[in-house]
Protein backbone atom coordinates (compact mmCIF):
# COMPACT_ATOMS: atom_id res chain seq x y z
CA UNK A 1 0.00 0.00 0.00
CA UNK A 2 1.22 3.19 -0.79
CA UNK A 3 1.67 4.89 2.72
CA UNK A 4 -0.28 7.84 3.67
CA UNK A 5 1.88 10.23 3.08
CA UNK A 6 3.05 10.04 -0.15
CA UNK A 7 -0.99 10.78 -1.01
CA UNK A 8 -1.67 13.81 -2.71
CA UNK A 9 -3.88 15.10 0.03
CA UNK A 10 -4.08 18.88 -1.82
CA UNK A 11 -5.52 17.02 -4.78
CA UNK A 12 -8.31 15.35 -2.44
CA UNK A 13 -8.98 18.39 -1.18
CA UNK A 14 -9.48 20.01 -4.52
CA UNK A 15 -11.78 17.10 -5.61
CA UNK A 16 -13.28 17.21 -2.58
CA UNK A 17 -15.05 20.75 -3.42
CA UNK A 18 -16.87 19.12 -6.79
CA UNK A 19 -17.56 15.83 -5.33
CA UNK A 20 -19.17 14.69 -2.08
CA UNK A 21 -16.71 13.32 0.14
CA UNK A 22 -18.69 10.66 1.63
CA UNK A 23 -19.03 9.02 -1.86
CA UNK A 24 -15.32 9.37 -2.77
CA UNK A 25 -14.95 7.18 0.40
CA UNK A 26 -17.46 4.86 -0.04
CA UNK A 27 -15.95 3.84 -3.75
CA UNK A 28 -12.34 3.52 -2.03
CA UNK A 29 -14.04 1.20 0.26
CA UNK A 30 -15.34 -1.16 -2.68
CA UNK A 31 -12.56 -1.56 -4.09
CA UNK A 32 -10.16 -4.53 -4.43
CA UNK A 33 -6.79 -4.14 -2.75
CA UNK A 34 -5.17 -4.04 -6.74
CA UNK A 35 -7.32 -1.10 -7.99
CA UNK A 36 -7.36 0.59 -4.80
CA UNK A 37 -3.37 0.65 -4.69
CA UNK A 38 -3.36 2.04 -8.51
CA UNK A 39 -5.77 4.52 -7.42
CA UNK A 40 -3.17 5.71 -4.55
CA UNK A 41 -0.63 5.92 -6.31
CA UNK A 42 -2.41 7.70 -9.02
CA UNK A 43 -3.44 10.47 -6.80
CA UNK A 44 0.39 10.12 -5.30
CA UNK A 45 1.43 11.24 -9.00
CA UNK A 46 1.61 7.61 -10.38
CA UNK A 47 4.64 6.61 -7.76
CA UNK A 48 6.76 7.83 -10.71
CA UNK A 49 9.94 9.72 -10.95
CA UNK A 50 9.82 12.77 -12.50
CA UNK A 51 10.94 12.52 -16.06
CA UNK A 52 14.86 13.74 -16.72
CA UNK A 53 15.62 15.71 -19.15
CA UNK A 54 17.84 13.73 -21.46
CA UNK A 55 21.64 14.72 -22.13
CA UNK A 56 21.71 18.26 -24.31
CA UNK A 57 22.81 17.14 -27.66
CA UNK A 58 23.57 20.17 -30.45
CA UNK A 59 24.75 17.65 -32.79
CA UNK A 60 21.24 15.96 -33.96
CA UNK A 61 22.28 14.83 -37.10
CA UNK A 62 25.63 13.44 -36.25
CA UNK A 63 27.85 15.76 -38.36
CA UNK A 64 31.25 14.69 -35.67
CA UNK A 65 30.35 11.14 -37.05
CA UNK A 66 31.65 12.00 -40.62
CA UNK A 67 34.32 13.35 -39.75
CA UNK A 68 37.94 11.91 -39.05
CA UNK A 69 38.82 11.06 -35.56
CA UNK A 70 41.56 13.75 -35.47
CA UNK A 71 38.74 16.49 -36.12
CA UNK A 72 36.60 14.78 -33.50
CA UNK A 73 39.53 15.05 -31.19
CA UNK A 74 40.79 18.50 -32.63
CA UNK A 75 36.95 19.44 -31.16
CA UNK A 76 36.40 17.73 -28.11
CA UNK A 77 40.15 18.82 -26.73
CA UNK A 78 39.18 22.38 -27.78
CA UNK A 79 35.96 22.13 -26.16
CA UNK A 80 37.41 21.12 -22.91
CA UNK A 81 40.14 23.52 -22.65
CA UNK A 82 37.28 26.23 -23.27
CA UNK A 83 35.06 24.93 -20.60
CA UNK A 84 37.97 24.74 -18.46
CA UNK A 85 40.19 27.53 -18.58
CA UNK A 86 38.28 30.32 -20.63
CA UNK A 87 34.31 30.31 -19.58
CA UNK A 88 35.07 30.51 -15.46
CA UNK A 89 36.58 34.25 -16.63
CA UNK A 90 34.03 35.12 -19.10
CA UNK A 91 31.86 37.05 -17.22
CA UNK A 92 34.11 39.18 -15.19
CA UNK A 93 36.19 39.85 -18.31
CA UNK A 94 33.04 40.82 -20.31
CA UNK A 95 31.68 43.39 -17.43
CA UNK A 96 35.27 45.15 -17.66
CA UNK A 97 35.42 45.07 -21.38
CA UNK A 98 39.20 43.68 -20.99
CA UNK A 99 40.83 41.13 -22.76
CA UNK A 100 42.00 38.73 -20.88
CA UNK A 101 45.80 37.97 -19.69
CA UNK A 102 45.12 34.91 -19.68
CA UNK A 103 44.13 34.34 -23.20
CA UNK A 104 47.25 34.38 -24.13
CA UNK A 105 48.69 31.53 -22.49
CA UNK A 106 45.49 29.70 -22.89
CA UNK A 107 45.71 29.55 -26.51
CA UNK A 108 49.36 28.40 -26.22
CA UNK A 109 48.61 25.21 -24.33
CA UNK A 110 45.69 24.68 -26.28
CA UNK A 111 47.74 25.16 -29.24
CA UNK A 112 50.54 22.58 -28.10
CA UNK A 113 47.88 19.99 -26.84
CA UNK A 114 46.09 19.82 -30.31
CA UNK A 115 49.39 19.82 -32.63
CA UNK A 116 52.80 19.37 -30.51
CA UNK A 117 55.52 21.72 -29.38
CA UNK A 118 57.21 22.33 -32.93
CA UNK A 119 53.78 22.23 -34.75
CA UNK A 120 54.74 24.34 -38.34
CA UNK A 121 51.77 27.02 -39.30
CA UNK A 122 49.75 26.56 -42.68
CA UNK A 123 47.68 29.02 -44.13
CA UNK A 124 44.58 28.32 -45.73
CA UNK A 125 44.95 25.23 -43.03
CA UNK A 126 45.66 21.51 -44.49
CA UNK A 127 42.82 20.85 -42.90
CA UNK A 128 39.87 23.46 -43.37
CA UNK A 129 37.61 21.14 -41.30
CA UNK A 130 39.55 20.32 -38.42
CA UNK A 131 40.21 24.01 -38.38
CA UNK A 132 36.77 25.15 -38.63
CA UNK A 133 35.38 22.60 -35.97
CA UNK A 134 38.15 24.73 -33.45
CA UNK A 135 36.66 27.81 -34.43
CA UNK A 136 33.52 26.51 -33.99
CA UNK A 137 34.15 25.39 -30.74
CA UNK A 138 35.83 28.39 -29.20
CA UNK A 139 33.02 30.38 -30.05
CA UNK A 140 30.67 27.86 -28.87
CA UNK A 141 31.76 29.06 -25.15
CA UNK A 142 33.27 32.22 -25.43
CA UNK A 143 33.46 34.34 -29.02
CA UNK A 144 35.67 36.67 -28.39
CA UNK A 145 38.32 34.09 -27.93
CA UNK A 146 37.73 32.47 -31.58
CA UNK A 147 38.43 36.05 -32.80
CA UNK A 148 41.71 36.69 -30.49
CA UNK A 149 42.79 33.66 -32.10
CA UNK A 150 41.46 34.56 -35.91
CA UNK A 151 42.98 37.54 -36.35
CA UNK A 152 46.59 36.19 -34.88
CA UNK A 153 46.31 33.10 -37.24
CA UNK A 154 43.83 33.59 -39.98
CA UNK A 155 44.65 37.26 -40.79
CA UNK A 156 47.92 38.49 -39.39
CA UNK A 157 49.88 35.20 -39.20
CA UNK A 158 48.20 34.31 -42.71
CA UNK A 159 49.41 37.36 -44.42
CA UNK A 160 52.85 36.68 -43.56
CA UNK A 161 52.32 33.03 -44.66
CA UNK A 162 51.26 34.15 -48.22
CA UNK A 163 52.66 37.33 -48.51
CA UNK A 164 55.64 37.43 -46.65
CA UNK A 165 59.32 36.87 -47.47
CA UNK A 166 61.36 34.28 -46.63
CA UNK A 167 63.13 36.12 -43.94
CA UNK A 168 59.96 37.50 -42.55
CA UNK A 169 58.34 34.35 -42.10
CA UNK A 170 61.49 33.25 -40.34
CA UNK A 171 61.15 35.93 -37.77
CA UNK A 172 57.62 36.11 -36.82
CA UNK A 173 55.53 32.67 -37.76
CA UNK A 174 57.50 30.40 -35.36
CA UNK A 175 57.20 32.85 -32.11
CA UNK A 176 53.20 33.52 -33.46
CA UNK A 177 52.73 29.56 -33.06
CA UNK A 178 53.60 29.62 -29.69
CA UNK A 179 52.30 32.91 -28.18
CA UNK A 180 55.52 34.45 -27.40
CA UNK A 181 54.56 37.35 -30.56
CA UNK A 182 51.03 38.28 -30.81
CA UNK A 183 49.76 39.31 -34.30
CA UNK A 184 47.26 42.14 -35.44
CA UNK A 185 45.33 43.38 -38.82
CA UNK A 186 43.98 46.46 -39.84
CA UNK A 187 42.52 47.31 -43.17
CA UNK A 188 39.02 48.84 -42.41
CA UNK A 189 39.18 52.91 -41.66
CA UNK A 190 37.28 55.33 -39.48
CA UNK A 191 35.47 56.73 -42.92
CA UNK A 192 36.07 53.48 -45.36
CA UNK A 193 34.33 50.42 -44.60
CA UNK A 194 33.09 48.05 -46.91
CA UNK A 195 34.71 50.63 -49.64
CA UNK A 196 38.31 49.09 -48.62
CA UNK A 197 38.21 47.61 -52.37
CA UNK A 198 37.60 51.11 -53.94
CA UNK A 199 40.29 53.00 -52.34
CA UNK A 200 42.15 53.00 -48.79
CA UNK A 201 42.87 56.47 -47.71
CA UNK A 202 45.80 55.10 -45.62
CA UNK A 203 48.76 55.85 -47.72
CA UNK A 204 52.17 54.56 -48.08
CA UNK A 205 55.21 56.68 -50.38
CA UNK A 206 58.18 55.31 -50.86
CA UNK A 207 61.30 57.15 -50.31
CA UNK A 208 64.58 54.93 -50.72
CA UNK A 209 64.56 52.04 -49.14
CA UNK A 210 61.88 53.70 -46.54
CA UNK A 211 57.96 54.28 -46.59
CA UNK A 212 56.54 56.67 -45.38
CA UNK A 213 52.78 55.93 -44.57
CA UNK A 214 49.88 57.99 -43.03
CA UNK A 215 46.53 57.07 -42.02
CA UNK A 216 44.06 55.56 -39.80
CA UNK A 217 42.57 52.59 -38.53
CA UNK A 218 39.51 51.39 -37.43
CA UNK A 219 38.02 48.05 -35.20
CA UNK A 220 41.79 46.07 -35.89
CA UNK A 221 41.29 43.73 -32.95
CA UNK A 222 44.43 42.58 -30.60
CA UNK A 223 45.59 46.00 -31.87
CA UNK A 224 46.55 46.72 -28.21
CA UNK A 225 48.60 43.63 -26.81
CA UNK A 226 49.93 42.50 -30.47
CA UNK A 227 53.82 42.87 -31.22
CA UNK A 228 52.86 43.25 -34.69
CA UNK A 229 50.24 44.67 -37.35
CA UNK A 230 49.88 44.02 -40.48
CA UNK A 231 48.46 47.75 -42.29
CA UNK A 232 47.14 48.05 -45.60
CA UNK A 233 47.95 50.96 -47.05
CA UNK A 234 47.69 52.54 -50.72
CA UNK A 235 51.22 52.78 -52.66
CA UNK A 236 50.81 56.65 -54.14
CA UNK A 237 53.32 55.89 -56.62
CA UNK A 238 51.22 52.69 -58.44
CA UNK A 239 47.50 53.34 -56.67
CA UNK A 240 47.34 49.56 -55.75
CA UNK A 241 46.90 48.20 -52.09
CA UNK A 242 50.20 47.46 -50.49
CA UNK A 243 50.50 45.45 -46.91
CA UNK A 244 53.27 46.34 -44.25
CA UNK A 245 54.57 45.01 -41.29
CA UNK A 246 54.34 47.51 -38.53
CA UNK A 247 55.72 46.74 -35.51
CA UNK A 248 54.89 47.79 -31.44
CA UNK A 249 56.36 51.11 -30.84
CA UNK A 250 57.30 52.39 -33.80
CA UNK A 251 57.25 56.53 -33.67
CA UNK A 252 53.97 58.06 -35.00
CA UNK A 253 51.87 54.43 -34.21
CA UNK A 254 49.49 55.03 -31.65
CA UNK A 255 46.59 53.10 -30.51
CA UNK A 256 43.35 53.75 -28.60
CA UNK A 257 40.71 51.19 -27.15
CA UNK A 258 37.21 52.10 -28.52
CA UNK A 259 35.12 52.45 -25.56
CA UNK A 260 31.51 51.93 -25.57
CA UNK A 261 30.96 48.32 -27.46
CA UNK A 262 28.23 46.06 -26.88
CA UNK A 263 29.51 43.42 -28.68
CA UNK A 264 32.53 40.95 -28.55
CA UNK A 265 33.88 43.28 -25.01
CA UNK A 266 36.28 40.45 -24.42
CA UNK A 267 38.39 42.37 -28.07
CA UNK A 268 39.57 44.92 -27.35
CA UNK A 269 39.35 47.37 -30.55
CA UNK A 270 40.97 50.12 -31.46
CA UNK A 271 41.41 53.43 -33.56
CA UNK A 272 44.94 54.11 -35.01
CA UNK A 273 47.07 56.47 -35.79
CA UNK A 274 49.66 56.26 -38.67
CA UNK A 275 51.37 59.68 -38.87
CA UNK A 276 54.54 59.93 -41.06
CA UNK A 277 55.47 56.21 -39.60
CA UNK A 278 58.81 54.87 -41.42
CA UNK A 279 58.78 51.95 -41.83
CA UNK A 280 61.60 49.78 -43.84
CA UNK A 281 61.35 47.99 -47.35
CA UNK A 282 62.54 44.81 -45.28
CA UNK A 283 58.90 44.97 -43.88
CA UNK A 284 56.59 45.36 -46.76
CA UNK A 285 54.57 41.92 -47.67
CA UNK A 286 56.69 41.58 -51.41
CA UNK A 287 53.26 39.02 -52.47
CA UNK A 288 51.23 41.38 -52.21
CA UNK A 289 50.95 43.48 -55.75
CA UNK A 290 46.98 44.84 -55.17
CA UNK A 291 43.78 44.38 -53.64
CA UNK A 292 43.22 41.11 -55.10
CA UNK A 293 45.68 39.25 -53.21
CA UNK A 294 44.36 40.60 -50.23
CA UNK A 295 41.00 39.38 -51.14
CA UNK A 296 42.39 35.88 -51.76
CA UNK A 297 42.95 35.52 -47.93
CA UNK A 298 39.85 36.88 -47.18
CA UNK A 299 38.44 34.15 -48.68
CA UNK A 300 39.60 31.78 -46.19
CA UNK A 301 39.10 34.00 -43.11
CA UNK A 302 35.62 34.72 -44.32
CA UNK A 303 35.07 30.63 -44.10
CA UNK A 304 36.85 30.68 -41.14
CA UNK A 305 33.58 33.37 -39.63
CA UNK A 306 31.08 31.11 -40.81
CA UNK A 307 32.18 28.09 -38.69
CA UNK A 308 32.58 31.01 -35.85
CA UNK A 309 28.58 31.33 -36.61
CA UNK A 310 28.18 27.74 -36.26
CA UNK A 311 29.86 28.06 -32.83
CA UNK A 312 27.81 31.08 -31.29
CA UNK A 313 24.92 29.24 -32.27
CA UNK A 314 25.80 26.25 -30.60
CA UNK A 315 26.70 27.96 -27.38
CA UNK A 316 23.12 29.30 -27.65
CA UNK A 317 20.91 26.64 -28.55
CA UNK A 318 23.13 24.90 -25.72
CA UNK A 319 22.39 27.82 -23.05
CA UNK A 320 19.18 28.06 -23.82
CA UNK A 321 18.32 24.78 -23.25
CA UNK A 322 20.16 24.27 -20.00
CA UNK A 323 17.99 26.91 -18.74
CA UNK A 324 14.72 26.12 -19.94
CA UNK A 325 15.13 22.46 -18.40
CA UNK A 326 15.68 24.06 -15.08
CA UNK A 327 13.33 26.69 -14.94
CA UNK A 328 10.05 25.91 -13.60
CA UNK A 329 6.93 28.21 -13.90
CA UNK A 330 3.75 27.19 -12.60
CA UNK A 331 5.48 24.07 -11.03
CA UNK A 332 7.13 22.62 -13.67
CA UNK A 333 9.84 22.88 -16.33
CA UNK A 334 9.31 25.96 -19.00
CA UNK A 335 9.91 22.71 -21.51
CA UNK A 336 6.79 21.49 -20.80
CA UNK A 337 5.46 24.44 -22.56
CA UNK A 338 3.97 24.16 -26.61
CA UNK A 339 6.21 27.79 -27.20
CA UNK A 340 9.21 27.26 -25.55
CA UNK A 341 9.37 23.87 -27.13
CA UNK A 342 8.84 25.47 -30.74
CA UNK A 343 11.80 27.96 -30.23
CA UNK A 344 13.92 25.56 -29.21
CA UNK A 345 13.31 23.36 -32.44
CA UNK A 346 13.45 26.00 -34.98
CA UNK A 347 16.88 26.58 -32.97
CA UNK A 348 18.09 23.43 -33.60
CA UNK A 349 16.89 23.62 -36.93
CA UNK A 350 18.72 26.50 -37.78
CA UNK A 351 21.83 24.57 -35.90
CA UNK A 352 22.01 21.67 -37.90
CA UNK A 353 21.52 23.45 -41.35
CA UNK A 354 24.34 26.13 -40.07
CA UNK A 355 26.40 22.83 -39.37
CA UNK A 356 25.84 21.16 -42.74
CA UNK A 357 26.41 23.97 -44.98
CA UNK A 358 29.86 24.79 -42.83
CA UNK A 359 31.02 20.68 -43.60
CA UNK A 360 30.34 21.14 -47.08
CA UNK A 361 31.98 23.93 -47.63
CA UNK A 362 35.15 22.66 -45.30
CA UNK A 363 34.65 19.40 -47.66
CA UNK A 364 35.55 21.83 -51.05
CA UNK A 365 38.17 23.56 -49.36
CA UNK A 366 39.81 20.79 -48.24
CA UNK A 367 39.56 19.05 -51.99
CA UNK A 368 40.19 22.23 -54.15
CA UNK A 369 43.15 23.63 -51.82
CA UNK A 370 40.83 27.14 -51.43
CA UNK A 371 37.36 28.40 -50.84
CA UNK A 372 35.72 30.56 -53.71
CA UNK A 373 34.50 34.02 -52.95
CA UNK A 374 31.46 33.22 -53.91
CA UNK A 375 30.84 30.45 -51.01
CA UNK A 376 32.51 31.95 -48.76
CA UNK A 377 30.16 34.71 -48.86
CA UNK A 378 26.96 32.93 -49.08
CA UNK A 379 28.16 30.80 -46.37
CA UNK A 380 28.95 34.01 -43.86
CA UNK A 381 25.77 36.27 -45.20
CA UNK A 382 23.72 33.53 -44.57
CA UNK A 383 24.80 31.66 -41.83
CA UNK A 384 24.94 35.14 -40.07
CA UNK A 385 21.53 35.96 -40.61
CA UNK A 386 20.51 32.68 -39.33
CA UNK A 387 22.88 33.26 -36.27
CA UNK A 388 20.82 36.46 -35.36
CA UNK A 389 17.59 34.51 -35.64
CA UNK A 390 18.91 32.03 -33.61
CA UNK A 391 20.19 33.94 -30.81
CA UNK A 392 17.20 35.70 -30.40
CA UNK A 393 14.98 32.75 -30.30
CA UNK A 394 16.95 31.95 -27.06
CA UNK A 395 16.89 35.44 -25.65
CA UNK A 396 13.08 35.47 -25.74
CA UNK A 397 12.72 32.15 -24.10
CA UNK A 398 15.17 33.43 -21.35
CA UNK A 399 12.46 36.07 -20.94
CA UNK A 400 13.58 38.44 -18.65
CA UNK A 401 16.59 36.28 -17.80
CA UNK A 402 18.24 36.84 -21.40
CA UNK A 403 19.51 39.80 -20.51
CA UNK A 404 21.57 38.69 -17.92
CA UNK A 405 25.03 37.47 -18.48
CA UNK A 406 25.38 34.94 -15.81
CA UNK A 407 22.79 32.80 -18.46
CA UNK A 408 25.45 33.25 -21.23
CA UNK A 409 22.59 33.69 -23.56
CA UNK A 410 22.64 37.61 -23.66
CA UNK A 411 26.43 37.27 -24.35
CA UNK A 412 25.53 35.28 -27.66
CA UNK A 413 22.65 37.46 -28.56
CA UNK A 414 25.06 40.28 -29.06
CA UNK A 415 28.23 39.23 -29.94
CA UNK A 416 25.91 37.44 -32.96
CA UNK A 417 25.64 40.97 -34.34
CA UNK A 418 29.71 41.50 -34.47
CA UNK A 419 29.74 38.32 -36.68
CA UNK A 420 27.20 39.64 -38.51
CA UNK A 421 28.86 42.95 -39.63
CA UNK A 422 32.71 42.10 -39.91
CA UNK A 423 34.59 40.20 -43.19
CA UNK A 424 32.17 41.76 -45.16
CA UNK A 425 28.39 42.75 -44.23
CA UNK A 426 25.62 40.42 -45.24
CA UNK A 427 25.01 43.30 -48.11
CA UNK A 428 28.37 43.39 -49.43
CA UNK A 429 28.28 39.67 -49.36
CA UNK A 430 25.35 38.85 -51.17
CA UNK A 431 26.36 41.06 -53.74
CA UNK A 432 29.77 39.09 -54.26
CA UNK A 433 26.99 35.67 -54.69
CA UNK A 434 24.60 38.12 -56.50
CA UNK A 435 27.51 38.86 -59.14
CA UNK A 436 28.82 35.07 -59.39
CA UNK A 437 25.02 33.75 -60.35
CA UNK A 438 23.85 36.66 -62.35
CA UNK A 439 26.67 37.95 -64.48
CA UNK A 440 25.79 41.26 -63.43
CA UNK A 441 27.82 43.32 -60.90
CA UNK A 442 25.16 45.46 -58.85
CA UNK A 443 28.44 47.23 -56.60
CA UNK A 444 28.18 50.86 -56.84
Amino acid sequence: MTPAQDIDFEAFEKLSKHIDPNIILRTLASMDPATLQKTLMATAGGGRKPRQAPPINSDFFDIYETMTEEQQRVGRITREVMQEEIKPHVAEYWERGETPKEFISVAARMHEKLFGKDWEFEFPPKDPIGSGVMQMEMAAIEPSFQTFVGVHFGLCAGSIYMFGSEEQKAKWLPAMTRFEKIGSWALTEPDTGSATAAGLETTAEKHGDTWIINGAKKWSGNATIADVNVIWAKNMETGQVNGFLVETGQPGYTVEKLEGKISKRLVENVLINLDEVEVHESNRLPGVKSFKDTARQLASARAGVAWEAVGVAKGAYEATLDYCNNRKQFGKPITKFQLIQMKLVQMLGNLTAMQTMALRMGQIEARDGTISHERASLSKAWMSDKLRETVALGRGALGGNGILIEHDVARFFVDAEAVYSYEGTYEMNSLIVGKAITGQSAFV
